[in-house]
C-alpha cells in the first residue's frame, strides 16, 4: 500500500475550488499560491536576522545597496530607486531612517547642485558588513532545505519566469 501524502494548505484550497468550480482549471494556484506562501515565510526568516541588528527590511536594503556599490559607497536617490526596486517615496523614507541612525549621510551632489548623494558612513558600513554575513549564512540555511540540483533548477526557472514577466 502506498502512503498518501496529506495535501498542503494550497493543495487543500485547490481541492475546495475543484469541488466548487470543477469547470475551472485551478492548477496555477499550485505555483502562485505556493510562491506567495514561501515568500511570506522567507521574509519572516530574513527579517528576524535584520532585527538582530536594529534594521528593518528597508534599511537593510538601502545599506546593502550602498555597500555593494563599492567605494566610495554612495549613490544618488535615483540609483537607489533603480537598484532597490521600490518607489522614490519609499527610498526617501528608508534613507531618512538610515540618516537618523547615523548609518548614511545625504549631501548635495558636487556634479549637480540640485541633486543629492546618499553615502554609507563608517558605522553604516560596519553594521551592514556584520548583518550581511549573518544574512547570507541564513540564506544558505534556507536554500539548504533543497538539494543542489533543485536549487539550481529553481533559480533557473525563476529567472526565466522573471524575464518573461519583465518583457
Amino acid at each position: 500500500m502506498v502512503d498518501q501524502v496529506e495535501p498542503d494548505h494550497v493543495g487543500r484550497v485547490m481541492a475546495q475550488w475543484r469541488r466548487e468550480r470543477p469547470d475551472l482549471d485551478v492548477s496555477p494556484q499550485g505555483v502562485i499560491g505556493r510562491l506567495h506562501r514561501v515568500a511570506a515565510r522567507l521574509t519572516e526568516e530574513l527579517v528576524a536576522v535584520y532585527g538582530r541588528y536594529g534594521l528593518g527590511e528597508g534599511e537593510f536594503d538601502v545599506l546593502a545597496t550602498l555597500r555593494r556599490a563599492g567605494a566610495p559607497y554612495e549613490l544618488t536617490p535615483g540609483e537607489l530607486v533603480r537598484w532597490t526596486m521600490v518607489s522614490s517615496g519609499a527610498v526617501t523614507k528608508r534613507v531618512d531612517r538610515c540618516v537618523e541612525q547615523g548609518w548614511a549621510t545625504r549631501r548635495v551632489s558636487e556634479d549637480d547642485r540640485r541633486g543629492r548623494v546618499i553615502a554609507l558612513t563608517p558605522a553604516g558600513r560596519d553594521l551592514i558588513d556584520r548583518a550581511f554575513e549573518e544574512h547570507i549564512a541564513n540564506e544558505h540555511r534556507l536554500v539548504g532545505m533543497l538539494d543542489e540540483p533543485d536549487r539550481v533548477r529553481l533559480a533557473e526557472l525563476l529567472e526565466t519566469w522573471g524575464r518573461a514577466l519583465d518583457a
